[in-house]
């Protein structure tokens, strides 16, 4: 990835397009820090109805979705009030990103048998490049910690080599549902751990 390129300019993750199909037809899609809107595009082109947060306008409005079918928030979400309160959605996306005292609001904001599709950095990645503080690297295990009542369909933990399109880099990846069916123990329930 070129140093020139816009943060969230670049292509949809992978792990996002991966797990896109768990989320309901036309369902609603909250697009976390949506940056340049990489991910708000992919889930527009599956014909998701969208809505973005970022702090920055210039982004946000950058995002060529028409207004009937992209709600486009633009809110410090770190030193402000949520700017959503109360409401769910089908899918919560968050791809890059890290803010702590935000994860109750994020997984209080699906809906039931909503996805939430979470990639960011983790511990490690101080070893091979940016972000390398502690406030912004996920500890190990910390997403499967945060997603303990939800039913975890796929997780990943580990370092992922430098390829065309991404530097080397430490990552964790969750994606987790909102099921009110999920019994413990339960040989039904569908968890999968794809560990790196």
């Amino acid at each position: 990835m070129k140093d020139e390129q816009l943060h969230g300019n670049e292509p949809p993750s992978d792990w996002v397009k991966r797990w896109s199909h768990l989320v309901r037809p036309k369902g609603t899609v909250l697009d976390v820090a949506c940056g340049y809107g990489r991910h708000s595009m992919h889930f527009h082109r599956l014909n998701h109805r969208i809505t973005l947060i970022d702090r920055a306008q210039a982004a946000i409005e950058s995002i060529p979705i028409e207004a009937h079918l992209c709600e486009k928030v633009v809110a410090d979400i770190e030193d402000g009030p949520w700017p959503l309160p109360g409401r769910q959605f089908d899918a919560v996306v968050v791809t890059n990103y890290l803010w702590r005292p935000l994860m109750a609001t994020l997984l209080a904001s699906l809906a039931p048998d909503g996805v939430l599709i979470y990639e960011t950095f983790a511990q490690g990645n101080e070893t091979v490049g940016k972000p390398s503080r502690p406030d912004f690297l996920l500890c190990s295990g910390e997403l499967l910690e945060a997603c303990q009542d939800l039913v975890v369909v796929a997780y990943e933990n580990g370092f992922y080599p430098a390829t065309y399109k991404t530097a080397a880099r430490f990552v964790q990846r969750i994606a987790a549902v909102n099921s009110a069916t999920k019994s413990v123990g339960s040989t039904a329930t569908p968890i999968r751990y794809l560990l790196a």
